[in-house]
């Protein structure tokens, strides 16, 4: 199938496997309405729809339809095949476990700083890939150093960037981490799990983040903070990554995180709708249009602590921002990454990668 030719059956296979969660008793409730003690089981068990369809590519061109699904939903693995008799052989089907926020995923602080092969300690310049969170967070990522092009930016801002003042790029999870957050709070380097405390290691505030709501499908995990008069470095282990593109599924990528370091992985799926994801302070949400990476490596693509990371194809070109993991699936069996497409964050922030060195702290 060509990409819009899978993008109509995908459409078609959404309605006819929420047909089919109806019919079989599987009923969408709102995590919100139930107690604080079983919020995080809600995301495993009772929102309707019970699977994440996407597209796929295939070695021999053209694109398949990805599934996947998540054990302990009522009659998951019966839709699923059901689904799958629908698409015939263009069908790729995955179970993933839960999915989470990467910052939630095993110990918490998660990956402790004596198990994280990332940097966790205080760097100046800040570079991409090391520790970062709000002052209430335990750890994440720095992802990427950016400006603002809506009202706003471009203002000749405090730290000297080109194309106005300087922003961190990362996740809502990590640059704000709960409702309670505001515009204005202490952002460390590194975060609190790795030691970070306020003042000393303050290097910005928290600036803008990304609603998430039950409500409505989301589509970025994102926020930035505008950072405080102190150096940076743009490199990556590729370079410099000011371009961006839309990921077209199958390419290596990489990405530099505050616990993995550096890891290669292979994008397997694209434009994935119906991702549940469950937080813990907001319970479990709905992620349309996002991208799943497994590992080439022994180990995951991405452990706690690597939430915000870049995603970046081996030629220096920006994918996605990593958010989310799985706690199976993929080559390795350890876990599968989902990413946000970067493009898509940008918009959604009104952002652009900044390539520049701040003058004159860069």
């Amino acid at each position: 199938m060509d990409r819009d030719q899978a993008r109509k059956m995908k459409e078609q296979l959404a309605a006819f496997a929420r047909e089919l969660a109806e019919k079989h008793g599987v009923v969408a409730t709102t995590p919100r309405s139930l107690g604080r003690q079983t919020v995080l089981e809600a995301a495993d068990l009772v929102r309707a729809p019970t699977l994440a369809l996407g597209l796929v590519p295939q070695a021999e061109g053209g694109f398949g339809i990805a599934v996947r699904y998540r054990l302990g939903v009522p009659r998951a693995r019966s839709i699923v095949r059901k689904v799958s008799a629908e698409v015939g052989p263009d069908v790729d089907v995955r179970r993933t476990g839960r999915i989470r926020p990467v910052s939630e995923l095993g110990p918490r602080p998660p990956a402790p700083t004596s198990q994280a092969d990332g940097d966790t300690d205080r760097r100046r310049p800040l570079r991409p890939g090391i520790s970062i969170g709000h002052v209430g967070v335990t750890a994440g990522t720095l992802g990427a150093f950016v400006t603002r092009t809506g009202p706003g930016g471009r203002d000749g801002g405090s730290n000297g960037s080109r194309g106005g003042e300087l922003y961190a790029l990362s996740n809502y999870h990590v640059l704000a981490g709960s409702r309670q957050a505001r515009p204005g709070d202490v952002v460390l380097q590194p975060g609190p799990a790795d030691g970070g405390l306020a003042p000393g290691d303050r290097i910005g505030e928290l600036t803008q983040v990304v609603d998430l709501t039950t409500v409505e499908p989301a589509y970025t995990d994102a926020a930035i903070a505008r950072l405080d008069r102190v150096p940076v470095d743009f490199e990556y282990p590729v370079g410099r990554v000011v371009k961006t593109a839309r990921a077209l599924g199958g390419e290596i990528v990489g990405k530099v995180g505050r616990t993995t370091s550096i890891t290669r992985g292979r994008v397997t799926a694209i434009e994935l709708d119906d991702v549940v994801v469950g937080y813990e302070d907001l319970g479990a949400l709905n992620f349309d249009d996002q991208i799943e990476i497994e590992s080439l490596d022994d180990g995951p693509f991405s452990r706690g602590g690597d939430s915000g990371a870049l995603v970046y194809r081996e030629d220096g070109v920006a994918l996605g921002l990593l958010f989310a993991g799985s706690e199976s699936g993929g080559r390795s069996g350890k876990g599968l990454t989902y990413a946000n497409p970067i493009d898509q964050v940008l918009e959604i922030l009104k952002i652009e990668l900044a390539g520049e060195p701040a003058h004159p702290f860069g």
